[in-house]
């Protein structure tokens, strides 16, 4: 199997409030949206979140148990430790928990935490260390203190 990650989908209770954060709140455009069922958002080039009905995501997966891993969070890497405070002011606008304010990471970048209104945490973070190749290779080090 070839090394990639192409869909990231999350069971979401409630597509409506999903709708209202992310296209109302955040600005962010829908690749498709279902009412009821999902929304899919381009986040990078090649990768997609879907942020699925919970019942209809077991359903499809024949299952009940759809409680999936602890500890999942998703990040968006920005330019500065300004970006990060300004991101998380704005999803907090929108209606997000801010888990963990802007403030200096044990990596040696800036970072923050903020959670959906279904749950899904997002890290904001300024790494000095990650950059991307323009082939799209990334490049992750430690920040030198």
């Amino acid at each position: 199997m070839e090394q990639g990650v192409h869909f990231i989908t999350v069971a979401t209770r409630d597509t409506d409030a999903a709708r209202a954060f992310y296209v109302t709140g955040l600005g962010w455009q829908p690749l498709l949206d279902v009412p009821g069922e999902i929304l899919f958002f381009q986040i990078a080039p090649g990768v997609t979140l879907g942020l699925f009905d919970a019942v209809k995501f077991a359903a499809d997966m024949n299952s009940t148990d759809i409680t999936g891993p602890a500890g999942l969070t998703l990040s968006h890497n920005v330019g500065s430790p300004d970006e990060v405070d300004r991101c998380l002011a704005k999803a907090a606008e929108a209606g997000a928990e801010i888990v963990k304010a802007g403030q200096q990471a044990a990596f040696g970048g800036y970072h923050g935490h903020f959670r959906d209104p279904n749950g899904l945490i997002w890290e904001v973070a300024h790494n000095p260390a990650w950059s991307v190749d323009p082939d799209g290779r990334v490049r992750l080090g430690l920040v030198e203190s």
